[in-house]
């Protein structure tokens, strides 16, 4: 089954989403990609996700445009950007999905505020896409 996550950046929330997919079923093929692909990673989501022991510091930063010749099973949007000006893959998509999040490069205050705000929608990408996972991949996989 192969999975494409999209956010605006692809730096933070849908490296996030990729990483836990992968976690849960490595027979999965995910990849992420941005609308405007910021070309690196954001350190402080690969910080939290390695916390909880989902290496994510290998992804890459894409483009969409890399991936609109191939073909989906599903298209997951992350963020209202994305979801908005999300490309058209022109029927190669058998799903398309949006489940949104906050976005945690916004948070300001303190280091620990910060922080805390990275966990928080990590923990809430974690949530949504295990329960996607269990109750719509697992059985088609």
């Amino acid at each position: 089954m192969k999975i494409l996550v999209l956010c605006i950046g692809n730096s933070c929330r849908s490296q996030m989403a990729h990483g836990f997919l992968e976690s849960f079923d490595n027979r999965l093929t995910v990849c992420s990609a941005g609308t405007e692909a910021t070309g690196k990673l954001n350190q402080k989501a690969v910080e939290v996700m390695k916390e909880i022991g989902v290496d994510i510091s290998h992804h890459t930063s894409d483009t969409v445009d890399n991936y609109l010749d191939e073909e989906w099973d599903y298209v997951i949007t992350v963020c209202g950007g994305a979801n908005e000006n999300c490309p058209a893959f022109l029927g190669k998509v058998k799903h398309r999905l949006h489940i949104g999040f906050d976005d945690p490069t916004y948070a300001k205050g303190s280091n620990e505020y910060i922080h805390s705000e990275y966990i928080r929608v990590r923990d809430e990408i974690k949530e949504q896409f295990y329960g996607l996972y269990k109750n719509e991949l697992q059985e088609k996989n």
